[in-house]
């Protein structure tokens, strides 16, 4: 008989609340399902209202009577200093767990977790980088004026399922140095990366409430969104949930990042080699299986050169090595949940009968008995207005588009309700900037997927609102105070 795969975990019985793993109010409980062998891989309690309450109640009173948000910029980023050093040590155990909730590729895993660690790191430098108080000429007459920035408050970090570690550091690293504390509202699809980072959090010693880590389902998960003792919340997932949440807050005038959906255009020009973007676009695919905000789902090529294009993308596809992610040899994994599979083979039959061109792919490798995973998947002359043209669908599954111009590539990559992220591909900088300019995109990029956390991340229209990652990201996470005073302080 085949070992058991490992679980890396100590206290996936428990939820991390005011600084211990409790025992969860709720009987409930959560498989976690590896996305290979569909087998039972761990369990985590499914916390209700009371075990979100709990968690709640420690972080607001960790922000109103705790240590942490009167500590100095100086001495939070030494905590976040010792929370990249433990992630970095916790690498391994993130390949063991990471491959089995979502499918991903082991060999891709480290590549990530450096930038994981970075990401702690960063925002430990603008400790010293970043002006937290600004003095500004008053404009009443008064003698002195100055901008404080102080922590927004108790911060709700809703993580999805695909790249849990790294969303999650793109929230809790900005909201640890801003003075915040937090709840961490792990995806049960994978809620491993939030287990390791209570552990962690335990290990050096964070203050009791300064980060909470549960797994809910829906019903526990709004009642996070809902509580007025929760200032803001930070949610990364589909437009259709951004905008559920978004009504909520709206209701009780909170705050919110809202990073949500993509249908993302990839604009290839005439001056490009057909061949090396379809290898590019079609090896960006495979990562993560295509379950990627950001991918470069539609490509939109001169109708001339559309032919070409899916020929070279169906060629790219036909090498692709499809099976377990831990195998060197692969090159695409399955997708995270049995959900996500039927979700993404609905589409392609929506294509289909919609009468897009399948030119590869469609179905499901014949080869595996066991698995959630989909053929990488190519769609020619889809229509604009066409639910494939349209919709975001998670999964190894491109479309191409043709057009009869600039203009009418431009025209293309704007007409959705999506604006993530974009791409042109044209050996031409100044023809990027100048598409670019054009493009209703968070994100555009030359000759490739540049999605760039540490610059900034987020979208236009119906994919979000608010910036992860740099600057941007930690400036989410914190309230302007004017002081005006008869005299500058000594």
């Amino acid at each position: 008989m085949k070992a058991l795969p490992r679980v890396p975990l100590s206290s996936t019985g428990s939820l991390y609340i005011d600084g211990a793993w409790v025992e969860p109010h709720s009987t409930e409980t959560i498989d976690v399902i590896d996305s290979t062998t569909e087998q039972v891989f761990y369990s985590v309690p499914d916390a209700d209202v009371d075990d979100i309450d709990r968690a709640i109640a420690a972080a607001r009173r960790a922000f109103d009577e705790g240590p942490w948000p009167r500590l100095s910029h100086a001495e939070r980023a030494e905590a976040l200093a010792a929370i990249a050093e433990a992630v970095e040590e916790r690498i391994d155990d993130v390949v063991e767990i990471w491959p089995r909730e979502t499918g991903i590729l082991a060999s891709s895993v480290g590549v990530v977790m450096k930038e994981v660690v970075e990401t702690y790191r960063y925002y430990a430098g603008l400790a010293t980088d970043f002006a937290f108080t600004e003095e500004v000429p008053p404009t009443n007459g008064a003698a002195f004026g100055m901008i404080v920035k102080e922590p927004v408050g108790v911060v709700g970090a809703i993580i999805p399922w695909n790249s849990p570690m790294g969303l999650l550091a793109w929230k809790v690293a900005p909201a640890l140095l801003a003075g915040c504390t937090v709840v961490v509202k792990c995806s049960p699809e994978a809620p491993g990366a939030g287990y390791i980072m209570g552990e962690i959090a335990e290990m050096i010693g964070l203050p009791p409430g300064v980060l909470n880590v549960v797994t809910a389902e829906r019903e526990a998960s709004e009642a996070l969104v809902r509580d007025p003792r929760v200032d803001k919340i930070a949610f990364t997932g589909s437009t259709e949930a951004g905008k559920r949440i978004g009504g909520i807050l709206g209701g009780r005038i909170a705050r919110s990042s809202l990073e949500l959906g993509g249908k993302s255009p990839a604009i290839v020009l005439d001056d490009f080699d057909i061949a090396d973007a379809a290898r590019t676009i079609a090896a960006a695919e495979c990562f993560l299986s295509g379950q990627i905000c950001a991918s470069l789902t539609r490509i939109i090529v001169p109708d001339k050169r559309h032919d070409a294009m899916v020929d070279a993308l169906a060629e790219e596809f036909s090498k692709v090595r499809i099976g377990d992610p831990y195998d060197p040899t692969t090159t695409l994994g399955p997708v995270a949940t049995e959900r996500q599979r039927a979700r993404v083979q609905d589409y392609i039959e929506i294509g289909r009968q919609e009468g897009a061109e399948l030119a590869y792919g469609g179905g499901r490798p014949g080869h595996l008995d066991s698995g959630w995973f989909v053929e990488p998947t190519v769609f020619g002359r889809v229509a604009v207005e066409s639910r494939l043209g349209q919709e975001e669908i998670f999964g190894p599954v491109l479309a191409v588009q043709p057009a009869h111009d600039l203009d009418d590539a431009i025209r293309i990559a704007n007409a959705t309700e999506f604006g993530l992220n974009a791409a042109v591909f044209t050996h031409d900088s100044a023809r990027v900037l100048a598409i670019a300019r054009r493009i209703h995109s968070g994100t555009v990029g030359q000759n490739g997927n540049r999605a760039d956390f540490g610059i900034g991340f987020g979208g236009f229209k119906r994919s979000g609102i608010g910036r992860e990652g740099g600057v941007a990201g930690l400036q989410a996470y914190l309230e302007n105070k004017t002081v005006v005073l008869d005299a500058p302080p000594t």
